[in-house]
């Protein structure tokens, strides 16, 4: 692969980011202390934390539960609340001179900050990043931070968001002239595949009091660590301003992004003061083009391209929302592999190191601001769409903070080549939760909550007036990128000027308006924002080319919008809370992949055929039963036929051009032994796929993931990285039992800590931290952290009845 020789690039970026003598960022993520409740002086310096537990960044305690009915459903039954951080760390010689600055890169939520007893300030975004300085506050010895946050609106939410300071967080010391936060703008307004012109904008600060005369200098690096582009700027930044460097270039013969070859540059802005070097800032880029069209979809790079995606949230199960960089590697891998190149960020900004991936791994991303404005949602507690919904959440910040949490999302990400739209909402228009219009009178609009139009709720119109301002804002700060949003009630939106005031528009379960709306508005870009996994949904996307993709909800299960109590968590995904991969992912990767595959299950024979609907996830990857039992196999696979065979004999084949839905199936009699489904291209075998009768689980099959060498270059480089241990419950012939529901026990020793055990069962509400857990279809993954300080540890599983399994790491 091309991208292999990018990789000198990402150890180039660390040293560019930690240069000594021009700025330091440092990952301040060790040894802060914790306490949960509320603690009065606990913003003090003088405060005494010794008996507050010690941890390491990121941290989410509504993970650690307990799971309970007395907390919200919208928010996976987790508990709420108000947590406190402090940390106590020393003034570094270095540092004289310099400014610092402290970076969250997320708390959730209603942060407020202190440095030795000075507030530095709130933030109601749990989902936002910021930093405050901290020079003028830090002495000699000592300094403690402190920060307070509170979660106790536990219900404010439609899913799990967690609690604390559960992203990474970073210490920033500058010159005092320097490079602003988020201060540099890469854009490629001309792309070819012969000439790429780069544009850099960059703003510079003088905390000095005379004018500083500095020169801005543009490089562009690429993979064979030559200099592609390079332009300067001189400029005179007056004492206590900002001023604007703008440099322009360009790139012979780009290497260019794309989803299939995320190819990047490394852009390196250095300040110089009388020819010394005084700042430098470094970051990943790529060169691409993107376009979207009325009547023929997206283009990315000139060509046509389908965008085939998911919708994802911030959490991984067990470990909450302060998810290590490993674990999506592992599940962005896989949906790869299922054929997306497309993510929605739905409905907040996410961790940054998830767009420095999505860059590197070749995802298209939507990013998204908020999924409610001026009047709240309903949020569930005791169940979707049971009892009493509750109203807390985000708009109650969102006439003071939501132009700012605009900006800084789209300050923070417009440098990524993954980012392809900015969304100002998610479903702001779902009729009557909370906006209404009289046209709701008129029936046939799916997706109301309440009937016809409710008395007493705002009207449409300011959906129109709402979004004209945002999309002000947006433009603000970046215009390279279309603002779009995704809509619930587009019948009713259609009589506001909310659509008109987009770039382009997402329609969310509406499929059935694509036509006349398309007819009705012909200079309307529309996308699918959020759909299920229906055929005939993705179908109207492959067939349309005016619509450019689809974002299936979801790519993966997540906490929170769940049901009546004990179930915690949604089960939408194509892959599970332990990112294993469930039956429709298959079926996904059948229309999706184009490189040859073949999945099947099994499913009692249905009453009917239910007008041809049939579910997909009617496929369990079993083969058992009593002998005799009638049974049906249903097989996904993109080859052009598929033979199936029990224990050598064929069952028939069949033509996947004469299958209804794009699910080849066999009526058969069950009969223990081996069951294989063939399939052919061009008259060859070219996939394959067998199940066989299991026996008794009696055996625990342990594998460490690592990341596939043949198709990506790795991105895990870290040796010290989360371990993810991917057990299986087999048989005596080391065939995984689906059916197996045995506990697991872990116990680690050494320079590790057992990070959490995930089952995927969305109604175990049992103790999420201890070192024992049920298997759920036979399969379990287990987490396992090393500490910091490197060093031999030992991973060993047990189950009554089975010989344990130990793994050694060094």
């Amino acid at each position: 692969m091309i991208r292999n020789c990018y990789l000198w690039l990402l150890l180039l970026l660390p040293a560019l980011l930690h240069a000594q003598e021009t700025r330091e960022q440092l990952l301040f993520n060790a040894d802060w202390r914790f306490y949960k409740g509320d603690v009065p002086g606990a913003e003090k310096s003088t405060f005494n934390d010794a008996n507050w537990r010690m941890l390491n960044l990121p941290h989410d305690w509504s993970i650690e539960g307990p799971f309970s009915m007395e907390w919200a459903s919208g928010t996976g039954f987790s508990p709420g609340g108000i947590g406190w951080y402090r940390k106590t760390f020393s003034f570094a010689p270095e540092w004289k001179g310099k400014q610092i600055y402290i970076y969250f890169d997320g708390v959730y939520k209603n942060s407020e900050v202190w440095i030795n007893g000075h507030s530095l300030g709130k933030r109601p975004n749990g989902f936002t990043p910021f930093q405050y300085e901290l020079t003028q506050y830090l002495q000699p010895g000592n300094n403690t931070i402190a920060v307070k946050v509170d979660h106790t609106t536990f219900a404010d939410s439609r899913w799990y968001t967690g609690s604390g300071i559960y992203r990474n967080v970073y210490l920033i010391a500058t010159n005092p002239v320097h490079i602003n936060q988020w201060g540099v703008a890469f854009s490629t307004p001309a792309v070819s595949t012969t000439s790429a012109t780069v544009n850099v904008k960059t703003t510079v600060t003088n905390n000095t009091k005379a004018n500083k005369r500095v020169t801005v200098v543009c490089s562009l690096i690429n993979g064979h660590a030559d200099t592609a582009g390079k332009a300067q700027k001189a400029i005179t930044v007056a004492p206590n301003a900002t001023t604007g460097g703008d440099c322009s270039f360009t790139v012979s013969n780009p290497a260019l992004w794309s989803t299939d070859k995320p190819n990047t540059y490394i852009l390196k802005v250095t300040l110089l003061s009388e020819g010394k070097k005084i700042d430098e800032w470094g970051s990943e880029v790529g060169i691409r083009s993107i376009r979207f069209d009325a009547s023929k979809g997206f283009f990315l790079n000139g060509e046509a391209t389908k965008l085939q995606g998911v919708c994802i949230h911030d959490d991984a199960g067990v470990l909450g929302v302060a998810v290590p960089e490993e674990v999506w590697v592992r599940r962005l891998h896989t949906l790869k592999e299922g054929g997306c190149n497309a993510l929605r960020l739905s409905h907040n900004p996410h961790a940054d190191y998830l767009y420095r991936l999505c860059d590197e791994m070749g995802f298209v991303v939507m990013d998204e601001a908020f999924d409610e404005w001026e009047v709240g949602k309903n949020k569930w507690i005791q169940g979707w769409n049971k009892g009493t919904p509750g109203k807390d959440g985000y708009h109650t910040y969102f006439k003071e903070w939501a132009d700012r949490d605009l900006r800084d999302m789209i300050l923070r990400n417009r440098n990524h080549p993954s980012v392809i739209m900015w969304s100002i909402g998610n479903e702001i228009d779902y009729p009557n939760d909370p906006y209404t219009h009289e046209i709701l009178n008129t029936g046939n609009n799916p997706q109301i909550y309440g009937s016809g139009q409710l008395a007493g709720h705002p009207p449409a119109a300011r959906l129109g007036e709402i979004s004209q301002h945002l999309v002000q804002v947006a433009k603000q700060y970046d215009t390279t990128r279309p603002v779009t949003a995704a809509l619930a009630g587009v019948v009713m939106s259609n009589t506001t000027s909310y659509p008109a005031n987009l770039d382009i528009v997402g329609y969310n379960y509406q499929e059935y308006r694509y036509a006349a709306d398309h007819q009705q508005y012909p200079n309307r870009v529309i996308y699918d924002s959020e759909n299920g996994m229906r055929l005939s949904a993705w179908e109207a996307v492959e067939k349309n080319p005016y619509i450019a993709g689809q974002f299936l909800w979801t790519g993966i299960d997540y906490l929170g919008e769940a049901g009546a109590w004990p179930n915690r968590s949604n089960q939408a995904g194509l892959l599970d809370l332990g990112g294993f991969t469930k039956p429709e992912y298959y079926f996904r990767q059948s229309i999706w992949t184009k490189e040859p595959m073949i999945y099947m299950g099994t499913a009692p024979i249905p009453k009917s055929e239910d007008n041809g609907i049939w579910s997909h996830k009617q496929a369990a990857p079993v083969w058992e039963g009593a002998d005799g039992d009638s049974i049906r196999v249903n097989c996904f696979t993109n080859c052009s036929e598929a033979e199936l065979f029990l224990n050598g004999h064929s069952l028939g084949k069949r033509a996947l051009a004469d299958a209804h839905s794009r699910i080849l199936f066999w009526n058969t009699v069950y009969h223990p032994g081996e069951l294989v489904v063939k399939g052919y291209q061009n008259g060859k075998q070219a996939a394959q796929y067998t199940l066989s009768t299991t026996g008794k689980a009696t055996a625990l099959k342990a594998t460490v993931y690592k990341e596939r060498q043949d198709q990506w270059a790795p991105i895990i480089r870290d040796s010290n990285c989360l371990q993810q241990i991917e057990v299986a419950i087999t048989d005596e012939k080391g065939q995984k039992v689906y059916s197996a529901e045995n506990a697991v026990t872990v116990s680690v020793t050494g320079a590790a800590t057992l990070k959490g055990i995930e089952n995927s069962d969305a109604n175990d509400v049992s103790d999420y931290h201890a070192a024992t857990r049920k298997a759920m279809h036979g399969a379990l993954i287990v987490y396992v952290q090393p500490t910091s300080s490197g060093g031999a540890y030992a991973v060993k599983l047990e189950s009554p009845g089975m010989e344990p399994v130990v793994l050694k790491f060094n």
